[in-house]
């Protein structure tokens, strides 16, 4: 089977790449010079070659924009980059599978969310994934083929990027605090298992959150990467953090404020029932299944 990956280069897509061409022949385009095809879809519409399947894994994420340039940026990746990439498809593949993120509900807390919940992003990485499915479901209506819309939470797997990666940064070197009782569910999925089984969803569209399907708490996970290094936790009482993030709405530079802790205090967790019923997503939970790179 003829695969094109955009995102080749990145966390997901370097796992999805590893995966996928180990039976697959697998044409990578992006940026970099170790793409067979090298486009930068923000700026260019490449000539994409006929393929069967075409996952587009490319995009911008885990940073937050200061600008009105760096908001920009979030629209000119992932709204016009998307754009950019189907209108230089001429001749359609079976399948598009995109890439997507649960950022797109807008929610800092809630339990269970499926996908028939209102989109209401408001972040300019919400808002572009957003005009992006649009874009990517009204086009592959219109032409008559098969689309996969994968909404996924926080992707787990070997050195990741973002919040995680800072995480476990902090804990390998015994920097790192846990803030309150951590009570908290988070929903997350591990990257490993979107690979092994996206294609054996071929003939399926939709729109589908995947997770792991058990949710730990944040004292789990922090226990279990803790564990790896034959670290302890030590805990921030939950007292002082409120002065604390009250001194951080003050000072901007500040690695505390009250958004931030609210957002510690609250769960937020997404269905993948549907997948599991429609695709047989069959996950495995992070905790227990996620070995950090040494």
């Amino acid at each position: 089977m003829k695969i094109l990956l955009t995102g080749a280069s990145g966390f997901l897509g370097s796992i999805l790449l590893e995966e996928l061409r180990k039976n697959h022949e697998v044409i990578s385009l992006g940026r970099g010079d170790s793409n067979q095809i090298i486009a930068d879809l923000a700026k260019e519409k490449p000539e994409i070659p006929e393929v069967d399947i075409l996952i587009h894994s490319a995009g911008k994420a885990h940073s937050v924009p200061k600008t009105e340039a760096e908001k920009k940026e979030f629209f000119a990746v992932n709204f016009e980059g998307t754009k950019n990439l189907i209108e230089g498809i001429k001749n359609p593949p079976k399948q598009f599978v995109f890439i997507s993120t649960v950022a797109v509900y807008g929610l800092e807390k809630g339990e269970l969310i499926t996908e028939n919940h209102d989109l209401d992003a408001v972040s300019p990485y919400g808002k572009s994934k957003i005009m992006a499915e649009q874009l990517v479901e009204s086009w592959a209506k219109r032409e008559g083929i098969n689309y996969l819309i994968l909404r996924l939470p926080l992707v787990v797997g070997a050195n990741p990027p973002g919040n995680l990666g800072a995480m476990i940064k902090a804990i390998r070197k015994g920097y790192y605090f846990r803030l309150g009782s951590a009570e908290s569910k988070k929903s997350m999925v591990l990257a490993e298992d979107l690979a092994q089984q996206l294609l054996k969803w071929q003939g399926h569209s939709g729109i589908y959150n995947l997770t792991d399907g058990h949710d730990p708490k944040m004292k789990e996970l922090e226990a279990y990467l803790s564990s790896q290094f034959g670290k302890s936790v030590k805990t921030f009482p939950e007292g002082p953090l409120n002065f604390f993030a009250k001194v951080g709405d003050r000072i901007s530079a500040f690695p505390l404020n009250s958004y931030r802790l609210e957002k510690l205090k609250h769960s937020l967790t997404f269905s993948s029932e549907k997948a599991k019923h429609e695709l047989g997503w069959e996950p495995r939970s992070v905790i227990g299944n996620f070995r950090i790179s040494k």
